[in-house]
């Protein structure tokens, strides 16, 4: 591949690889309810591809995050996709049993589909063999966020059990939360509080894994009276290795992460995409131990802009 320099962050990155994407893969899931279905992206060519598990917002599905999938998948990595039980392609009403643990059952979607990877796999035509199971990484949006924060440590007090359960999975290394929930308590809304327990206790004491925090300065969630300073506390408030990337002017689609003209997206901003998905896969090369280089030059770039869009603090 001809390495070519990006005028975002100065960081060299490969020309695109063509990418295959394999949707849906129905994995067996006994007591889900359902097949766990999923997608999964990867470059046609190259060997020892590390894996990147992404989990979708609240009531989004396998088909979204174009922007950052295809990116990565495009620059060596392996992205797969679940569909969590929220979603609205599934369809699942309010009164259905599973709805109180939905928050978990997407962790346990993750899980499974690392227990079934060699299954996965070989569902794609050309991709046996040429998967990294030592460089697995958690990455999700909005909720998202919330699952693969849980999968590095963060502990969520279960309304049901009113425990706070140890759900980490150490075979994932590193992760990226986009514009994910903080503390609970008196800082939600009383909406946030009736309607999603998940987030009335949260814990980031134990989530150790080193992470890669994103998020909007002017991301003004309904579910916190905080601002957009509740974003950041997946950051803050948590031990370990980890950054903060901050992006100006940037609201909870970040740009436009959660889909190519996706109708969600309220501050459309091609260049703060673009600098979304050069820094998470400099970072993620980083913190899998494939190569220091380009993270390094990104945060000095960042930095030293006359124009920045966002800034980077690690701890």
């Amino acid at each position: 591949m001809t390495e070519t320099e990006t005028a975002t962050t100065g960081v060299a990155i490969g020309a695109p690889a063509p990418i295959v994407a394999l949707k849906p893969v129905a994995l067996s899931a006994p007591g889900r309810g359902e097949d766990l279905r999923v997608r999964i992206s990867a470059p046609v060519t190259g060997r020892d591809l590390p894996i990147i598990v992404f989990s979708h917002g609240y009531g989004s599905s396998l088909d979204g995050y174009g922007p950052l999938v295809d990116f990565w998948a495009a620059h060596g990595f392996a992205v797969i996709q679940p569909t969590h039980l929220d979603s609205r392609t599934v369809g699942l009403p309010p009164d259905d049993p599973r709805t109180p643990r939905i928050w978990r059952s997407r962790v346990e979607d993750v899980k499974h589909i690392l227990d079934q990877l060699e299954l996965l796999e070989a569902a794609v035509p050309g991709l046996s063999g040429r998967l990294d199971r030592s460089r697995i990484a958690a990455a999700g949006h909005s909720f998202g966020g919330q699952t693969a924060g849980i999968l590095l440590g963060l502990r969520i007090l279960d309304p049901e059990s009113n425990r706070s359960d140890n759900l980490s999975d150490p075979r994932i290394k590193a992760g990226v939360l986009l514009a994910t929930a903080g503390r609970g308590g008196a800082d939600l809304t009383p909406y946030a509080a009736e309607n999603f327990p998940w987030l009335r206790n949260p814990s980031f004491a134990h989530m150790a894994t080193p992470a890669l925090v994103v998020v909007g300065d002017q991301d003004d969630l309904p579910l916190t009276v905080r601002g957009p300073a509740w974003t950041t506390d997946a950051y803050v408030l948590s031990p370990g290795s980890k950054s903060l990337l901050t992006l100006f002017g940037a609201e909870h689609s970040l740009g436009g992460i959660s889909g190519y003209e996706a109708k969600e997206t309220t501050d459309e901003n091609p260049r703060r995409v673009a600098l979304i998905q050069q820094i998470t896969w400099a970072y993620l090369r980083h913190a899998l131990d494939i190569e220091d280089a380009g993270w390094t030059l990104a945060q000095k770039t960042l930095s030293e802009s006359a124009d920045p869009l966002g800034r980077i603090e690690s701890k």
